[in-house]
């Protein structure tokens, strides 16, 4: 029989080296150029390269046996999430951040066994958030904070009402799932509609996650993420009491590779709350 996996120990080096990683990442800040991907707003950096090419050395010297899927390195079409023990890794998280000096970038480490989640480190070191959890075992700011940080006032009931939502614009700013996202932003946020507290974007999946395990976002609503976007943050959020489902209706199980996600804070209403929520989007996002 194979030996068991010491989730513990995975943590502890993910957090080693997303210290490692910050520290480039800082030192890099205001002095790298940047090259476009698919369009204007999908960006990448001589830093995004450097700090997966880190990242992933590292790996793979400690752990040659295990696989690993980051984003720059991402063959699309030919790379494919296994069963088998990988980290998912996206060395900067909110890379457009990055380029205007905004503090909300991060290195976000995650680690799955047969396609789940259960180990997540991300790391804003511009504003030292070391946000880490394991399956079965919590969530944690800095390693002492157990999250959630906010808990809802007593006797409350999360509705859309009351919510404070993350949003994301996308890379795609025409067709479909533009228009999709749009439409449900108007309608989440109109009079008429749900009347949301606000919108907050990040500029990062990873840090969005993390804001809704905390408490400080009711929820996070993304279309065009990929694993290596919410891995590292779905277990940080599932383990501080929150869920991850599907961000078209109805799915309620969805695969952490699946590109389509409403992550939701834990707490009275949570079901409902999902429930409704779906009811607000308008359309069906394609990714």
């Amino acid at each position: 029989m194979a030996a068991a996996i010491d989730l513990d120990e995975i943590r502890d080096f993910l957090v080693e080296l997303a210290k490692q990683a910050g520290e480039l990442i800082v030192s890099q800040t205001g002095k790298t150029a940047y090259d476009d991907k698919a369009n204007s707003v999908d960006l990448v950096t001589e830093t995004d390269a450097a700090v997966e090419k880190l990242v992933a050395t590292k790996c793979t010297e400690k752990y040659p046996h295990f696989e690993f899927m980051g984003e720059e390195s991402y063959i699309p079409g030919v790379t494919k999430l296994s069963e088998k023990p990988t980290f998912i890794v996206d060395p900067i998280d909110g890379t457009t951040n990055f380029i205007h000096s905004f503090p909300f970038s991060c290195t976000s480490l995650g680690f799955a066994i047969n396609r789940h989640p259960v180990v997540g480190v991300v790391y804003n070191p511009f504003l030292n958030l070391m946000y880490t959890g394991i399956k079965g075992q919590g969530s944690f700011l800095n390693g002492t904070q157990k999250l959630p940080l906010r808990q809802p006032p007593a006797g409350s009931k999360l509705t859309l009402q009351n919510a404070l939502i993350g949003i994301e614009w996308g890379t795609q700013r025409s067709g479909v799932n533009y228009k999709v996202k749009t439409e449900t932003f108007k309608k989440l946020a109109a009079e008429d509609g749900s009347m949301v507290h606000g919108f907050r974007s990040l500029g990062s999946a990873a840090m969005n996650m993390c804001a809704v395990a905390a408490g400080q976002l009711d929820a996070y609503w993304e279309g065009g993420c990929y694993a290596w976007d919410v891995c590292a943050g779905w277990v940080i959020l599932t383990e501080a009491g929150g869920r991850v489902v599907g961000g078209n209706p109805g799915i309620w199980e969805p695969a952490v590779d699946q590109r389509i996600y409403l992550a939701v804070r834990g707490g009275d209403g949570c079901e409902e709350f999902i429930k409704n929520f779906w009811d607000s989007v308008e359309g069906q996002l394609d990714y």
